[in-house]
């Protein structure tokens, strides 16, 4: 299976109105719930009134359309980093997931995923 990195530095953090977001940036994911506005964005782009935010995230796209049929994709990946002592902040989208790890465990990620037979590019 082939990840490919996201170029940018990206960060995670919550707001409390999405009038302070460019609805039009690339990644760009929120979660509305009753709690919460929370938005991963390029570090680049995050608002000047956040109420919390954590920079320091490097993101890995899985490569392709997923079907809704397939089982474990995001399981095998989060338990192979976690074995390797990495959390993760994974994201899901209609199409696919993204994985996001903090950018000073981005090359052990690498390493992890590579040796467990994942293409990263």
């Amino acid at each position: 299976m082939k990840l490919t990195t996201l170029p940018q530095e990206l960060s995670v953090y919550k707001i409390a109105d999405l009038k302070t977001i460019d609805l039009t940036q690339q990644p760009l994911f929120i979660g509305v719930t009753d709690e919460e506005i929370s938005v991963v964005s390029s570090t680049e782009s995050v608002p000047a009134n956040t109420i919390e935010h954590e920079d320091g995230w490097k993101g890995f796209k899985i490569d392709g359309v997923l079907d809704f049929s397939l089982v474990g994709i995001l399981a095998k990946i989060a338990s192979l980093l976690a074995d390797a002592g990495i959390s993760i902040f994974a994201v899901s989208t209609y199409n696919t997931d993204y994985i996001l790890v903090k950018a000073d465990k981005y090359d052990a990620a690498v390493t992890a995923l590579c040796e467990a037979g994942y293409t990263v590019a």
